[in-house]
């Protein structure tokens, strides 16, 4: 699984549920961040991670 750093969870998620992107509707938060997990074209899923303040 491939895993992005991103600045803007919440935002990022809805511009691609908005390009039509399969966003996987679980996320998870714990002490490193937020995650939230979407499927290419090929089936691959991508994880994208929002750090925690200070990580």
């Amino acid at each position: 699984m491939i895993n992005y750093r991103v600045d803007d969870l919440d935002a990022l998620v809805a511009k691609l549920r908005a390009a039509g992107v399969p966003v996987d509707e679980k996320q998870m938060q714990d002490e490193n961040g937020r995650f939230a997990w979407v499927t290419d074209p090929e089936g691959h899923r991508i994880e994208l991670w929002e750090p925690a303040p200070g990580h």
